[in-house]
């Protein structure tokens, strides 16, 4: 993704979390035997992982840089 700059990056980042928080504090339910869920958790992890990576990358070239035990860059 080339001419991403830090801030477009931190700034999907935070909105990834945001969705994160959200989707954790409920988006889900059940009517009848039908369960509905407005967001998908597990790909709004890999957002999260993925964009924290690029603030990483372009905030200090990713070196040793850690999220929830994984090593990015």
């Amino acid at each position: 993704m080339a001419g991403i700059t830090l801030a477009q990056a931190e700034a999907k980042l935070a909105a990834y979390l945001d969705a994160e928080t959200a989707v954790l504090s409920g988006q889900e339910y059940t009517i009848g035997s039908r369960r509905l869920r407005r967001a998908d958790l597990a790909e709004i992890r890999e957002g999260v992982t993925f964009w924290n990576g690029k603030v990483a990358e372009l905030s200090n070239g990713g070196a040793g840089v850690r999220v929830r035990g994984l090593t990015l860059g």
